[in-house]
């Protein structure tokens, strides 16, 4: 294999491996925001119980959602210097959106930025026909495949988060209507299991997400022959979603925490239990969706249960508006970083 494949194929786990940080370091408020807000754990409880099961996560739930996502995209009849580019380029736009997203303290999703810059980058570099995009298998077969599988789950499951925290802040309330004053208390040690089951379910559907770029990057490289996930790449990819979950977060916790909905412990349990179910089921279909989306939606869902005057609409409506901006925002990121790739290198004239 030519040695300039290795490096390349090698700096593109790197660079994934980068982002899979940065996704752990960025959604570590969707985990922890109402339970710190709530005052149910202090940072450093929430931060050490989250750690260790985003770390069972990935270990422990497959590889579905790692399939889908390192399929999304057709570039395997490129040559190997020019597929490993485009990789590169994407990873990067997602890594710039989730830094700047993170700064400016807003939520946005990791799953639109990892599915926007790779996906910005083919479009740029290859063309569209390299996309797959999935509409032939869904007329013809019914079948959920490529991008209209990632659109569809991501677009579904924060609907989902809503409607079931909505549902469960009603039949929670009522339950406990008539319940003594220590029902907070109860509440406040329930977060210990709520707080696990959500890290257990983002890190279950978030790291396959670097997982499946990791395995691409591999099969592009020629280091396996067929896609599929070696061991080492999970406990990796375990690894470093982990950390980056126990490192980082804190700016955006004041948004999740504080600015959607002034949360007490039944709010944030139910929101929490909420998000947990979905992330985790639409895991087990391999669907990739967007913890930020659920955890949010989530929240909002419970919220106007409760009382939907103190939801802060407001806030909802920027984080709306950042989701919307995150796909186009990171493609266009990862197509310009190739463009100026190709420039410096040429790499384009290997196609």
């Amino acid at each position: 294999m030519d040695n300039s494949i290795i490096i390349m194929m090698w700096t593109a786990i790197v660079v994934v491996l980068i982002f899979d940080f940065t996704n752990g370091f960025h959604d570590a408020s969707n985990i922890t925001g109402t339970t710190i807000a709530s005052r149910a754990m202090t940072p450093i409880q929430a931060a050490i119980l989250t750690g260790v099961f985003h770390f069972i996560g990935p270990m422990l739930g497959g590889t579905a959602v790692a399939d889908t996502i390192g399929k999304f995209v057709s570039i395997g009849d490129l040559k190997a210097n020019m597929s490993l580019m485009i990789l590169l380029c994407g990873i990067f736009g997602s890594i710039f959106w989730n830094l700047l997203t993170w700064w400016f303290g807003l939520p946005s999703s990791s799953s639109h930025a990892l599915v926007g810059g790779v996906a910005g980058a083919v479009l740029f570099a290859a063309g569209a026909d390299h996309v797959m995009w999935g509409w032939e298998a869904l007329i013809t077969k019914g079948k959920l495949t490529g991008v209209m599988k990632v659109v569809l789950s991501l677009f579904v499951s924060p609907i989902l988060g809503f409607w079931i925290g909505w549902l469960l802040q009603k039949i929670v309330r009522r339950l406990v209507a008539n319940a003594k004053p220590r029902t907070d208390k109860i509440f406040k040690v329930s977060h210990w299991i709520s707080a696990a089951a959500l890290s257990f379910s983002h890190g279950t559907n978030d790291a396959q997400k670097s997982m499946g770029i990791i395995a691409l990057a591999l099969l592009l490289g020629g280091d396996i022959q067929k896609f599929h996930i070696p061991f080492w790449v999970v406990l990796t990819c375990a690894i470093f979603i982990t950390l980056g979950n126990m490192f980082g977060g804190w700016r955006i916790v004041k948004t999740v925490g504080f600015g959607i909905f002034r949360v007490r412990p039944i709010h944030s349990f139910n929101a929490q239990m909420t998000a947990s179910f979905v992330i985790f089921g639409a895991a087990t279909m391999g669907a990739p969706v967007s913890t930020t989306h659920v955890a949010s939606s989530s929240i909002m869902g419970v919220g106007t249960a409760e009382q939907p005057k103190a939801v802060k609409w407001r806030k909802g409506k920027e984080i709306l508006a950042t989701w919307v901006l995150t796909i186009p925002g990171s493609g266009l990121v990862g197509g310009l970083t190739y463009m100026l790739a190709d420039l410096i290198t040429g790499v384009s004239g290997a196609r």
